[in-house]
């Protein structure tokens, strides 16, 4: 008792219909990021305009520095998506950079001063956290070196049935 398979014909239709609605989907993705890319573009022209009024007289150190670092945390964010845009990755090392940052804008802008000593301690594990995973980071190895692996496997499934100029028979070709 043999199984048999189906004719290379009768899956075309299937792995096509599948790969537009992948495609598809992908594109309204990256039109969301892209609109986040935009919204957050804006924001930062407009954080930046603050930042510059904060700089008149009188001159608060606390509040100017606070705008700085936020308006550094927005870059790291651009920058977060972008690199999502090209290479439909997030970022670990850009993720944990825009957390150190975030955090220590919030230390900075509440004072060490006012702040209590457990909050201290917790904050202080948290960036020890955060640094641990920079350094980890490091000794994995790498999943990304430039070839995204799903992007390889979507070009496989591009150049399994290329079909023949002359008649409507289908060729089976390997990416190599």
């Amino acid at each position: 008792m043999q199984n048999s398979l189906e004719p290379l014909s009768e899956l075309k239709p299937t792995w096509l219909g599948r790969f537009r609605i992948i495609n598809t989907l992908e594109m309204i993705q990256d039109l969301i990021v892209i609109s986040l890319c935009i919204g957050l573009f804006c924001f930062m022209v407009l954080q930046l305009r603050e930042m510059f009024f904060s700089l008149l007289p009188p001159l608060n150190f606390q509040e100017v520095t606070a705008d700085i670092l936020f308006l550094l945390i927005l870059v790291e964010l651009f920058r977060l998506l972008i690199i999502y845009l090209q290479e439909k990755r997030i970022s670990i090392g850009v993720a944990v950079e825009v957390s150190i940052v975030s955090v220590l804008r919030e230390v900075i802008v509440k004072g060490v001063l006012e702040t209590e000593w457990i909050q201290i301690l917790a904050t202080g594990g948290f960036l020890l956290v955060l640094a641990v995973i920079l350094l980890v980071r490091v000794w994995i190895p790498p999943t990304f070196e430039g070839i995204n692996p799903e992007r390889r496997i979507t070009q496989r499934y591009k150049w399994i049935q290329t079909p023949h100029p002359h008649t409507d028979s289908v060729e089976i070709s390997s990416p190599n």
